[in-house]
């Protein structure tokens, strides 16, 4: 059975303030999309006031975003594949290095598995829990 599309959910716990640069938010978006093998269309970063940031990159195979809540310490982070050429995970340990996070929890959701000529939504994720150090 294959799926049309991998899509990941990032949660990331004990993130210091570098969450609210939108430099590094710009920065963690690029080599994010390079490390997974993905091709970027376009990408946009926006900072909030008094914080927080968002930065969404349109991908050829679909997109990538961070949001961070610097108040909390805490950054989502959605990474949504389709095909098989990319690596989603690899996206993950370019966040690791950039924010360092305490705590990292990531989940995986096949999206449009095929089951004969059709496709079928289907969550089948993980939640896998990373400590950091």
């Amino acid at each position: 059975m294959a799926s049309l599309g991998r899509h990941l959910l990032v949660e990331m716990w004990g993130c210091d303030s570098r969450i609210d640069d939108v430099d590094l938010v710009e920065r963690a978006i690029d080599e994010a999309v390079m490390a997974i093998g993905a091709t970027l269309v376009q990408s946009h970063v926006h900072r909030y006031s008094p914080q927080g940031v968002t930065g969404l990159a349109v991908l050829a195979e679909s997109h990538l975003s961070l949001h961070s809540w610097p108040e909390y310490g805490y950054m989502a982070a959605d990474v949504f594949t389709c095909g098989t050429l990319t690596i989603p995970r690899r996206a993950v340990a370019v966040f690791e290095e950039i924010f360092a996070p305490g705590r990292i929890e990531v989940r995986e959701i096949e999206r449009g598995v095929q089951v004969g000529d059709a496709a079928v939504p289907r969550a089948t994720g993980s939640l896998v829990a990373h400590p950091t150090v």
